[in-house]
């Protein structure tokens, strides 16, 4: 009788035992996450008032953050990726122009800003590319979004899944 106890007491532990599950926020699930939009070339003119806007196939969560990248060049064989806002600077030190973004769930706007914008070289204003990273806000704020190849390595994104687009 005490076997048969011994026996159901084993087998009722086994059976009742919960499953467990560890939390990490550092998890990163790159299956679900970030998404990389590649501009055609795009040009800031008066026609468009300096601005380019995209509008996303779906609307992005709320938690979403939208980083955007231009292409500075090519170093070493390699694209340069740029952070926006990026800023250029007259000799004297007073600003000149920028490349900034602003975005909702729906589209992302870049845009050209500075006082004089026609006066901006042709190669800062016609033909530039744009990288657009859709990443959750917390996993953006764990790494350094400054760096276009920090990131991408992050979400495990190659360059055969970029998204290509035009506006």
């Amino acid at each position: 009788m005490k076997k048969i106890i011994t026996l159901l007491a084993v087998i009722g532990m086994l059976s009742l035992q919960g499953c467990t599950t560890t939390t990490d926020s550092d998890y990163v699930d790159n299956d679900t996450i970030g998404t990389v939009f590649e501009t055609g070339t795009v040009s800031f003119t008066t026609t468009n008032n300096f601005i380019v806007r995209y509008n996303f196939p779906g609307t992005i969560y709320d938690s979403d953050m939208v980083l955007v990248y231009r292409l500075a060049g090519i170093v070493n064989g390699a694209d340069l990726w740029e952070f926006l806002p990026e800023t250029y600077y007259f000799a004297d030190g007073t600003r000149d122009f920028s490349y900034n973004f602003n975005f909702t769930k729906s589209y992302v706007d870049i845009y050209l800003n500075g006082n004089d914008l026609i006066s901006v070289p042709s190669g800062n204003r016609l033909n530039q590319i744009f990288r657009i990273v859709i990443v959750p806000a917390n996993f953006a704020t764990s790494l350094k979004s400054t760096n276009y190849n920090v990131v991408m390595s992050a979400l495990n994104i190659k360059d055969n899944q970029i998204q290509k687009i035009d506006f």
